[in-house]
């Protein structure tokens, strides 16, 4: 791959976006690597957590102006519908976690792929913005769905409309983001989440993601039948067996996420 690096180790698939020379912003080629990469966590048993971050000192610009400006390149609609709505439906329905570790400026495309992951944490000294309204565009790449319910809708409007910078401790503070970790070792500690993640029942997670997601559209009532629905397919995994079987014995579980 040339724009991003790809890696599977200890149970983690390792997405690095790859072009610090521009931020990290990206192009149709990018984004394709990106979708490859999640393609191949998605089937890798052997990958039970997903860790995105960036080279250099940006997590991602958002798009590759390069791109938008060419007579050859793609159209807008193209671009989102092919490339970036792709990105965000994949990390949104993946059945693992997935773990956001944002290094420096997440502007953009940028910061809404980083909302839609999981859990994302950020270096104290990075910054997100949603960039759009300074070129004319609107918030895309899904902020505007999970902006709002993450800080609510003034704070959303406010952020979109006013394209102003946060720091990632502001971005913590208004529930943007999970966890701002120290700069000097934001790369281990972020990775720590990752690590412990992939050593935990993949299948139930998988299960509390797909929960979570669709209470955004269901009423109370078809949530309590959803959780029961989706409480018995975890509790028929070896993975559950294993969990009783463990704080029976007064043992530490080893599960395989299965």
């Amino acid at each position: 791959m040339n724009y991003i690096t790809f890696s599977r180790d200890s149970g983690i698939g390792h997405i690095t976006f790859n072009r610090p020379q521009v931020y990290n912003s990206m192009h149709q080629a990018m984004r394709d690597e990106i979708l490859s990469a999640l393609d191949k966590c998605a089937e890798d048993p052997a990958i039970r957590a997903v860790y995105i971050t960036g080279s250099g000192k940006a997590f991602c610009a958002g798009e590759d102006l390069q791109e938008v400006i060419d007579p050859e390149g793609p159209a807008l609609s193209e671009i989102i519908s092919l490339g970036y709505n792709p990105i965000v439906r994949k990390i949104r329905h993946l059945e693992k976690p997935v773990v956001c570790a944002v290094n420096g400026v997440a502007a953009g495309a940028g910061a809404n792929i980083a909302l839609a992951c999981d859990i994302t944490v950020a270096a104290a000294s990075a910054s997100f913005t949603q960039a759009f309204s300074k070129i004319g565009l609107i918030p895309d790449s899904g902020g505007t769905y999970t902006l709002p319910r993450l800080v609510g809708m003034q704070r959303a409007k406010a952020l979109m409309m006013l394209s102003d910078k946060i720091s990632a401790e502001e971005a913590a503070a208004i529930g943007m983001i999970w966890k701002v970790l120290p700069d000097e070792d934001f790369a281990a500690t972020s990775l720590q989440i990752a690590e412990k993640l992939a050593q935990m029942p993949t299948r139930a997670l998988a299960l509390t993601k797909q929960a979570l997601n669709q209470s955004y559209k269901n009423n109370f009532e078809a949530q309590l039948e959803l959780e029961d629905q989706l409480q018995t397919i975890a509790g028929n995994t070896s993975d559950y067996k294993e969990g009783v079987d463990a704080f029976l014995e007064k043992r530490k579980p080893t599960f395989t996420g299965q």
